[in-house]
């Protein structure tokens, strides 16, 4: 069933079957602003403690101006503003700031299917995201595809902004994700709060803190006590399949991915520790797709950026599901 109104202001469309409701923002970057699962009444994305503001009451020219919580898109740049080719790039990008447009290709008992559109001036190219709910099955499919309309070669990077939260988090979750290798950036965003040690590479799930010989769980997700706030890359995927899983509630949030594609989880870890508006003191985690753990320009020169052809076409499907909690 897809349903239409608004969210302080922002112009909503609601994807809804039996078991789980989606709320997306299609003219704020087609931004995943609710997931909920119905049986438990559970919104599983994060809120920011200021919330969503309405239209036009912020700047809306980078990506923290009106941030509310929930999961972005990220194209053609993920991470830090950087210059590529003559061309600069926002933080995390262009298209989770553009107004996006939507046909609906199915709504009946049985399936919902949206497909949002944007066009990126930047790079000429197309980004489309069908949004699939089927009735019965408590999971969203996301097929994304990315056309080049240019006669040149394009190169991009690309990441889902997925920030669990809500009535979901708590101390004693406990994050699973089939991974070899997590890294720290060199330098630390926020010193104050940080409890991981920068630039270490080291064997998941174990990660060098800042104190002599601390070693931390990364699967273990501590309470909003630990005041805490830190990035982290996890990589070396044996598969594309993660979780996060609360024992009191007996839910787990599962994310599937191609991981031919997005290589890297971005871990942020923000528990309680940030300090940066509209970022100071918020209670969640981002499980982070990402197709490198650098933005575009040092991904092209690592050779991590996507190359797509002139007329080109790339696809891939992630999927968000929902366990337990019936």
């Amino acid at each position: 069933m897809l349903t239409a109104g608004e969210i302080n202001g922002h112009r909503t469309l609601w994807l809804e079957n039996d078991l789980i409701k989606v709320a997306v923002l299609p003219e704020k970057g087609a931004e995943i602003h609710e997931f909920l699962h119905k049986p438990s009444g559970v919104d599983f994305l994060l809120k920011t403690p200021a919330g969503l503001q309405p239209p036009g009451t912020t700047s809306d020219i980078d990506f923290l101006d009106n941030y509310g919580g929930g999961w972005q898109e990220l194209f053609p740049n993920a991470g830090d503003p950087c210059e590529h080719n003559g061309t600069s790039f926002r933080f995390h990008g262009e298209v989770a700031l553009l107004s996006w447009s939507h046909v609906v290709e199915r709504d009946d008992d049985e399936l919902t299917s949206v497909v949002f559109s944007v066009r990126c001036e930047k790079t000429q190219t197309l980004l489309h995201r069908r949004m699939t709910l089927r009735q019965g099955q408590s999971s969203l499919e996301i097929e994304g595809t990315v056309i080049n309309e240019s006669a040149t070669p394009v190169r991009f990077v690309w990441g889902h902004h997925i920030v669990l939260g809500g009535d979901f988090l708590e101390d004693g979750c406990r994050l699973d994700v089939p991974a070899r290798t997590v890294i720290t950036p060199e330098e630390l965003y926020e010193p104050a709060t940080a409890r991981l040690a920068p630039g270490q590479r080291e064997a998941w799930p174990m990660a060098r803190g800042r104190n002599p010989g601390e070693r931390i769980d990364l699967r273990h997700i501590p309470g909003l006590e630990a005041h805490s706030h830190d990035d982290a890359f996890v990589t070396d995927l044996d598969y594309g399949r993660l979780s996060v899983m609360n024992p009191r509630l007996a839910l787990e949030f599962i994310l599937e991915w191609q991981t031919e594609l997005f290589r890297y989880i971005t871990l942020w870890q923000p528990y309680g520790g940030a300090d940066l508006p509209p970022l100071t003191g918020i209670y969640g985690v981002g499980i982070e797709p990402w197709v490198s753990r650098f933005n575009l320009e040092r991904a092209s020169r690592h050779g991590e950026a996507i190359r797509l052809g002139p007329n080109q076409t790339l696809t891939t499907v992630l999927r968000a599901s929902i366990t337990g909690g019936s």
